[in-house]
C-alpha cells in the first residue's frame, strides 16, 4: 500500500468521524454534550484539511502517488 493510498484511506476515516460527530451534536438536547461533539467536529474538520493539504503537497512532489 502507498503513502498516498494510506493518506486517502486516513482523509476518509477522518471525513467518517467528522460526521459522526455532527451527527451526535444534532441528535442529543443536552447543551454541554452539543457544545463537545460541535467542537470535536471542527477538530475534525481542521484535521481533514490540513491531511488533505499534506496529501496535495506528496502528490506534487511525488508523481507516483497521484490519483489515477
Amino acid at each position: 500500500m502507498t503513502v498516498g493510498t494510506k493518506m486517502q484511506q486516513t482523509i476518509a476515516s477522518a471525513e467518517s468521524v467528522m460526521a459522526n460527530l455532527k451527527s451526535f451534536a444534532l441528535d442529543t438536547v443536552d447543551p454541554q454534550a452539543k457544545q463537545m461533539y460541535n467542537q470535536l467536529a471542527q477538530t475534525m474538520e481542521n484535521t481533514v484539511m490540513t491531511l488533505k493539504a499534506r496529501l496535495n503537497y506528496i502528490q506534487q512532489q511525488e508523481p507516483q502517488y497521484r490519483q489515477q
